[in-house]
This record gives structure tokens, C-alpha cells and sequence, in this order.
């Protein structure tokens, strides 16, 4: 009996209850996208960091990785002191800097350059060809080689800088593209090549002599981070080390208010005004349905049930409908925002993660439910009598 009244309430209004559940479903996208961000943009930025098991990074002193320019002298007596660590297993040195393309059909291209370790690098992953090996080799991703019209086994001049005055390019020589690469840290659409360190310091000068610009550090397993990032700054005061484990604690940390945030205005605001407004409305024009049924031996907790169950299965429907809604609005977002430049192309700022997601969807269906609690109570409770008079007249 409960069902087929549940049933036939639900059927009876098809045009409110389309409308109750497209909205529920409205804010279960909502609440849905918004942890989905916080979780996305948490996992990505802790695979990025970590998806080469470096842990550490050692700049310039007082900036960050790439934050300027500044570079850090006598390279390799650094790698030397931070090796003094018996916890330090891999030191990768990294060199930034900007080297041009003459052209056949006239001008040049510049682009990004990184001088790396090949053996040890934690900057590029290898989709065809080989690491360079020697310093006339190269390694360079699909946009440089599309913009240069070059392929993987084809020679290049390049150039260390370009003297505007004398007009010509310094320090040239010709390397071989020995591999396809796509860069870790770097935009979707940004070219950029990578080289032997020592290459790309003698392309730059004396400047550029036995110097880097960041060095990534892997410990071993089980190390102190702390404690090991702590000893270079001591080994090596010209560095600021950066601990990944506490910039991903830090990360977190930010992002677990903006999680609580979403809950509470989607579980809280969104979903219990929506659902109380509606089910309120609901009530008050069955007012007469539910003193018929009182007068007929209808019990109170029947009518608050029957109440109580169509505002479940409203909120049911809602959240699977916001389900699917979200996740198809979670994917175009997606695209829009890591188009935005500038952006490493490993970024998503969506992701599924189907505990958060379950739970977030469930607060927000009990937080509905428990808000038509109310309006049922007071419809059940009405005096019989008075209300069948009120709703004759």
C-alpha cells in the first residue's frame, strides 16, 4: 500500500517531480565536481612531483625550482657534497636555458633548453629513439620537431645565443635528434629540447660554465626526508632544499577546506533547502489527501513514510542523474583547463576517486532526505477534523 501511494504521488505530479529531481541532480554535479577538483589537483600534483622518485629539489638559495634565473656554481662540487649523504642515492643536475634553430627558410627558432643527466634525468619520458648520448645529441618533444619540420635521425644547427649587433648567431653547432620526448613540468604546447648538461654549459659561455640551475635528489628507501633535506641546507648553504613530502602535506592541508567546503554547501545548503522547499510545497497542497487518510485509520507514521520515502527516492534519482552529470561536465572542464598555457601537460584537475565520490553523493542524499522530515511531521500532524473542514470550504 505504502509504494503504491508513494507511487502514484510521484507519477501523479510528473512535471514537480521532474523538476525535484533535475535539481537534485543540478547540485549533486555541483558537489560532485568540487571534490572531484580537490582530488584531482591534489593526485596530480603528487604524481608529478613523484612519478620519477625524486623527493627533493635543491635551488638557487631563498627560491624556488625555475622560479628565475639564478643559477648555482660549481656544479659537480655540489653533487659532490649532497653525495655525502649516505641516505642520497640519485642526484640529477638540471640546467635551464635558451638556444635557437637557424632555419633553412630563413630566421630561427628558439625554444627551451635542459641540460640533463640522461642516465639519472627525471625531466622527459622517451616515446621513440634513444637518450642522447654524447654532446652532440639531442632529445626533443612533437612540437619542436613539427615547428623545426624536422624527424627523429635528422641533424640541426644550433646556436648557444645571437649577437644582435653583428647579427649572427654564437657558439653554433650541429647536433643529431636521437628520440621523441615528452617533457614532465613543461605545457601541452610548449617545444622545448634536452641535452647533455655539460652540452648546453659550453653552448652558453663561461656564464654558463659548471652550473644548474635546480638539482632533483632521490633518497633511499626508508631515509629521513627531513633529515636529509635538513643536511644539504647544511652541506650546502648556497641551496634551499624543497621537500616534496611537505609541499604535497602543505597541498593537502589547503585542499581538506576546500573538500569540507563543498560538502557543507552542497550537502547542507544546496541539497536540504532544495528538498525542504519542495517537499514543503508538496505537503501543503496534499493537506486534504493526508487528513482523508488520517480519518480513515491511517497512522501518523504511515503518512510521515509515505512522505519521507518519495523524498528518498527523489533524492536517489537525483544523485545517480548527478552522477553521470558530473562526471560528463568533469571531463569538458577538464579539457578547458588544461588548455590554459603555461600548465604542465601532465595536470588533471579532475579525478574519480569512487570512496570520495560515494561519500560526498551519500551525505548529500541523507542531508535531502532528513530535510523533508519536518514538513512530513507537520502534514501528518495537522488536526483532522479542522483540515477536512478548512479544505471543504
Amino acid at each position: 500500500m505504502l509504494l503504491r501511494l508513494v507511487s502514484a504521488s510521484l507519477f501523479g505530479h510528473r512535471a514537480r517531480t521532474l523538476l525535484a529531481v533535475l535539481g537534485v541532480a543540478v547540485s549533486a554535479a555541483l558537489l560532485l565536481d568540487m571534490v572531484m577538483l580537490s582530488t584531482g589537483m591534489s593526485e596530480s600534483f603528487r604524481a608529478l612531483l613523484l612519478g620519477r622518485g625524486f623527493q627533493l629539489r635543491a635551488s638557487p638559495k631563498g627560491t624556488l625550482p625555475f622560479d628565475t634565473e639564478a643559477t648555482i656554481a660549481d656544479a659537480s662540487a655540489v653533487i659532490a657534497a649532497i653525495h655525502q649523504s649516505p641516505d642520497v642515492e640519485v642526484v640529477s643536475p638540471v640546467l635551464g636555458g635558451t638556444v635557437h634553430f637557424p632555419l633553412a627558410r630563413g630566421g630561427a627558432l628558439s625554444t627551451l633548453a635542459l641540460g640533463v643527466d640522461p642516465a639519472v634525468q627525471g625531466d622527459y619520458a622517451l616515446e621513440g629513439g634513444r637518450d642522447p648520448r654524447g654532446d652532440h645529441e639531442i632529445v626533443a618533444n612533437r612540437e619542436l620537431l613539427a615547428r623545426a619540420g624536422a624527424r627523429v635521425g635528422d641533424s640541426l644547427t644550433v646556436a648557444g645565443g645571437y649577437d644582435p649587433q653583428l647579427r649572427r648567431f654564437a657558439a653554433t653547432g650541429r647536433v643529431l635528434v636521437t628520440g621523441q620526448v615528452r617533457f614532465l613540468y613543461l605545457a601541452r604546447d610548449q617545444a622545448a629540447v634536452a641535452m647533455p648538461i655539460a652540452a648546453l654549459q659550453s653552448l652558453g659561455g663561461e656564464r654558463r660554465r659548471d652550473r644548474a640551475s635546480l638539482f632533483m635528489i632521490r633518497a633511499r628507501d626508508g631515509a629521513d626526508i627531513e633529515r636529509v633535506r635538513s643536511g644539504i641546507e647544511q652541506r650546502v648553504p648556497r641551496v634551499t632544499a624543497i621537500s616534496i613530502a611537505t609541499a604535497l602535506a602543505q597541498v593537502e592541508e589547503r585542499l581538506s577546506y576546500f573538500r569540507q567546503l563543498a560538502v557543507i554547501l552542497g550537502a547542507v545548503s544546496l541539497a536540504a533547502l532544495l528538498v525542504a522547499t519542495l517537499v514543503t510545497v508538496s505537503v501543503n497542497e496534499r493537506i486534504g489527501e493526508f487528513a482523508v487518510l488520517r480519518a480513515i485509520g491511517v497512522a501518523r507514521s504511515s503518512v510521515i513514510k509515505q512522505v519521507m520515502l518519495e523524498s528518498a527516492t527523489i533524492m536517489a534519482a537525483g544523485s545517480m542523474l548527478g552522477l553521470v552529470l558530473g562526471l560528463v561536465t568533469a571531463r569538458y572542464l577538464n579539457t578547458i583547463l588544461s588548455s590554459f598555457p603555461g600548465l604542465p601537460e601532465a595536470i588533471d584537475f579532475f579525478l574519480f576517486q569512487p570512496r570520495a565520490a560515494w561519500m560526498a553523493l551519500g551525505m548529500l542524499a541523507a542531508a535531502g532526505v532528513l530535510a523533508g522530515l519536518w514538513p512530513a511531521w507537520r502534514g501528518a500532524s495537522l488536526p483532522v477534523a479542522r483540515t477536512l473542514r478548512e479544505e471543504a470550504a
